[in-house]
Parts: structure tokens; sequence; C-alpha cells
């Protein structure tokens, strides 16, 4: 999958993070240099997958850009990546899971660097956040989300000199 370019060159400038699911961290690498790790990360409170679907609480395996970054967030910052991707789409389409209309405007936000459609039975509004006022203790013990990265607010608060929309993200 071709990652676009971020703005102010992120991408150019080989910046991009790595999620480790099994080691609970985010590593923000410059090419294949770790610049900084997070730890104690939590995902889908049902794990990972590489065929997620709406409502399954599962973190997307594959590689995402971020595409949007709102201004407020419930969970303190909130960055979005680029899921549901074209790949996803066309296998979700070869299985009857979309629909042509669906895939087709998938697709035309890839080609487009839009925000890919967020209300597919895909699902959407994957991203990286923070805690909001969510309680510290259940994110040390748990994978709480519902298919997103979680850091506390402070992590996400450092991470964010490293980020802008375009900067690649991979889900491992």
């Amino acid at each position: 999958m071709a990652l676009p370019l971020a703005a102010e060159g992120t991408a150019a400038s080989g910046v991009w993070l790595k999620v480790d699911t099994v080691a609970a961290t985010l590593t923000v690498m410059n090419g294949d240099k770790p610049q900084k790790v997070f730890k104690d990360i939590a995902i889908g409170r049902y794990g990972t997958t590489d065929a997620k679907m709406q409502g399954d609480h599962r973190t997307p395996l594959g590689r995402f850009t971020i595409g949007w970054i709102p201004e407020k967030s419930r969970y303190h910052r909130f960055l979005g990546l680029t899921y549901p991707d074209v790949e996803r789409a066309e296998r979700a389409l070869a299985d009857g899971k979309i629909s042509e209309a669906q895939w087709l405007a998938i697709r035309r936000a890839a080609e487009t660097a839009a925000r890919p459609p967020q209300n597919t039975p895909l699902g959407g509004f994957i991203g990286i956040h923070g805690t909001g006022a969510g309680d510290p203790r259940i994110h040390r013990q748990y994978n709480w989300t519902n298919g997103c990265i979680a850091l506390t607010n402070e992590q996400i608060d450092r991470l964010m000199a490293w980020v802008r929309v375009g900067t690649p993200v991979e889900i491992r």
C-alpha cells in the first residue's frame, strides 16, 4: 500500500509509528531507528484482526496513515487512522460484506487522500487516543478499547510532537 506524504514532510522525513500489539508498545521510528517508546498501550478488548468488522471490538492489523486530528476529543486527543483501506475493502467486496458503492467510496477516498467512509460494515473511527476522563487503573490492567490504540493522556501529549496528518502507522 502506498502511503501519502504528510504535511510538513513527516512521511518523507522517515518518521512513522510502529504499534506492537503483543509487546503493548508504540514506537516512534525514524527510518529503522527507534526514537521514543511508549509502553503499556491498550488495544481492542478482543485483540487484533486483519478482517475487522464494525462492532467487533478488535484492532485492525496493517499499514495506515494518520488521516485527521480533530481539535477536541472525549479521549483527550485523537489521531484518526485511514481505516478502512482499499485492500480490506476489496476483500470485503469479494466476500459480499460491503456493497460496490461502499467499496468505490473507500477507493475514492484513498485516491484523493480523503478520510475513508467511517460508517461501513468494516467499522470506522479507528485511531490512536488518550484515556480522556477514563480510569488510569483500567488502562494499565486491560485492553479496553473498541478497536483503537490507547495511550495515557500524558503519553499522547508527548506523541503529538512527533506526528502530523500523513504520518505512517503500522499495527502488528
